[in-house]
């Protein structure tokens, strides 16, 4: 009887143990990648600033952002296309989720876009010889590289939700018509697969 109970005992045990183990393997906690659009710009402007995160350990992630102006004739922001690889360094404890809570980030950025450069005046004389001046804007197209730093907050829930707050700005350099300084930053809502 006793030879039984514990054969009982183990073959309940190792299935407990192998449920659990494949349970595990599919938890936020072994998701490796998040693909993130940041819901802001897209909704006011017409924005579209996708993100691709790696997690490589619990407190350390790296990824590329695209952010693509879809109607950059009639909004003012100055990128109409950008590529941003980041590497970011998370600070909360504990990771129960790992990669998540305050982080740092630093970042590189390539950009190219248009710079609002004040207004431009031009003198007319009609017909009749009665003369006025006419205002429009001054846009000068630019591309340049820019090195920054940002700082953000992730949460995550156990489905693999993702919502994250970001700010951040950069130095720009290169280009003659680029603006001094870059931005980075959005709420970004996303999923851990």
């Amino acid at each position: 009887m006793k030879h039984i109970t514990l054969l009982i005992t183990l073959l309940t045990t190792g299935f407990i143990t192998t449920t659990y183990a494949q349970a595990d393997s599919t938890s936020v906690l072994n998701k490796k990648h998040e693909f993130k659009i940041g819901a802001i710009k897209l909704l006011a402007g017409g924005i579209l600033d996708v993100t691709y995160e790696r997690i490589h350990s619990e407190d350390f992630t790296y990824g590329i952002s695209l952010l693509g102006n879809l109607d950059s004739k009639n909004n003012e922001y100055p990128e109409d296309f950008s590529v941003t690889p980041f590497a970011r360094f998370y600070f909360t404890e504990p990771k129960y989720y790992g990669a998540r809570g305050f982080f740092i980030e630093g970042f590189g950025k390539f950009i190219a876009g248009r710079d609002y450069n004040g207004y431009v005046e031009s003198y007319y004389v009609d017909n009749n010889g009665n003369g006025f001046y006419s205002y429009h804007d001054k846009r000068e197209n630019y591309t340049a590289a820019s090195v920054g730093i940002s700082l953000g907050w992730k949460w995550i829930n156990r489905s693999g939700f993702v919502f994250e707050i970001l700010a951040g700005g950069g130095r720009n350099f290169g280009g003659s018509n680029a603006p001094d300084a870059s931005f980075r930053g959005d709420f970004n809502l996303g999923y851990r697969f």
